[in-house]
């Protein structure tokens, strides 16, 4: 590597460093968002989905602190259709508040974000880092970067570090399956019907607190092709390939139903996708059920 590309590295490295600290002190403003700005925005994101108030304020927010850091090139949000841009090396694509339809019953929800060499839409492999928030009984920070999963808990805007080597645990315990049990297709309802046989319920309407259990206990989480939507719900840039690097750096794998979501390259920004996430024994047997069903 020549001393050019060194030096870029490692310029990359230290705008990632600075990224995952300002997504950390803002945190707690988005906290406070989901406190005070409870009410419906009148406008929906470019997905379709109705925004609240705490919905606007958490993507202003990070859009503002991310393109501030020198460094960041551009922004890309779920909440809003188009990227951002500005000078600089990597690019920001974020769910600033996943799970925002959990806030009328004060249940879980969280901030997911993926640090890319390239300006999304763009394949998997461009992930430098992705990491989720969660605003739960404390805030909570998941970090995957360099090979490791590290958790943090964020308290007075100070970043303490309470496991430096996440890993999805050999045993697994826990499932959640989104998209209800009349939308699924016969493949995924005859697999579900088996997890269901061994593992314990565990599904809150946000995924990124569900899929925070399968990284404690063990186990899978999905949000599946329908029936009515073969494509499934969730966004692949914004949420499932963040999340399959976070799951797939703890030693677990990501599926489509075919394959690892890093192996995917949307054409569109918003661009929606099956996802399945979890141990990878079980991923395994997702994927065999898939085929069988496919012949």
């Amino acid at each position: 590597m020549s001393k050019s590309s060194d030096a870029s590295a490692a310029q990359a490295d230290q705008t990632v460093a600075q990224v995952i600290d300002t997504i950390a002190d803002t945190a707690a403003d988005v906290r406070t968002a989901i406190a005070t700005e409870r009410e419906h925005s009148g406008t929906v994101n470019p997905s379709g989905d109705e925004q609240l108030a705490a919905d606007v304020r958490a993507d202003e927010l990070f859009e503002q602190r991310m393109l501030s850091i020198d460094g960041v090139a551009s922004y890309a949000s779920e909440e809003r259709e188009d990227v951002t841009t500005s000078d600089g090396h990597v690019h920001m694509a974020m769910d600033p508040l996943d799970g925002s339809s959990n806030l009328e019953p004060n249940s879980g929800m969280g901030t997911i974000f993926g640090v890319y060499s390239e300006q999304p839409p763009t394949h998997g492999s461009d992930l430098l880092a992705a990491g989720f928030v969660i605003y739960g009984p404390v805030t909570s920070m998941v970090v995957a970067r360099d090979g490791t999963v590290e958790e943090y808990i964020l308290d007075s805007e100070e970043k303490r570090l309470v496991d430096d080597d996440v890993t999805v645990p050999e045993d697994p315990t826990v499932f959640g399956f989104g998209g209800g049990v009349d939308s699924w297709t016969d493949n995924f309802g005859s697999f579900a019907e088996e997890v269901r046989q061994e593992l314990k319920l565990r599904y809150g309407g946000a995924m990124i607190a569900d899929i925070n259990q399968v990284l404690n206990y063990g186990g899978i989480f999905a949000y599946p092709a329908l029936e009515s939507s073969p494509d499934g719900k969730l966004r692949l840039q914004f949420e499932g390939q963040p999340m399959a690097y976070i799951v797939e750096t703890a030693g677990g794998r990501s599926s489509d139903g075919s394959r690892s979501l890093l192996d995917r390259n949307p054409d569109d920004l918003h661009e929606r996708t099956p996802l399945h996430l979890g141990n990878a024994d079980l991923i395994d047997r997702l994927e065999a059920s898939v085929e069988q069903y496919q012949r």
